[in-house]
């Protein structure tokens, strides 16, 4: 049912914890299955992110789509990292089941807000970057009806 990259992450999850005076920091959820995720950034004068760490309370792909993600922004700028996709973090992990494609909306969304956060923090706009949904169950059905 789940890639060997998710149960990895699932069981060995990388860059769980807070980040202390985060340069963003984004919480979103999903009411239907109540997964919560807070994507904290660590992001230098050069808009490079230097450290990303997530909390998540949620299933099992809800934890190895928020280890995933924190893998895929870690290093990159910020422009970078807006363009981590849902598609990217299951992809990174090798698929998720259809019924889990949610939790990398999640982990997207997730990294949307933090980014979102960053910039109201500094008074700067990032080309591209819609302010994030606090529930992602309506993006989500969106998001089905592709598949």
């Amino acid at each position: 049912m789940y890639s060997e990259k998710v149960m990895d992450h699932f069981n060995n999850p990388r860059n769980v914890g807070e980040i202390e005076d985060a340069s963003g920091v984004g919480t979103v959820g999903n009411a239907k299955c109540g997964d919560i995720m807070r994507m904290y950034l660590d992001i230098d004068d050069n808009g490079v992110i230097q450290d990303c760490k997530f909390k998540t309370f949620g299933c099992g792909a809800a934890v190895a789509t928020s280890s995933m993600a924190t893998e895929l922004v870690k290093g990159k700028t910020v422009e970078e990292a807006l363009q981590v996709t849902n598609k990217a973090v299951m992809e990174a992990l090798d698929g998720l089941p259809p019924v889990k494609v949610h939790c990398s909306l999640l982990a997207e969304e997730a990294i949307h807000a933090a980014l979102w956060d960053y910039a109201e923090k500094h008074g700067i706009k990032i080309e591209g970057l819609e302010k994030p949904v606090n529930d992602i169950s309506e993006k989500e059905e969106e998001e089905e009806d592709e598949y």
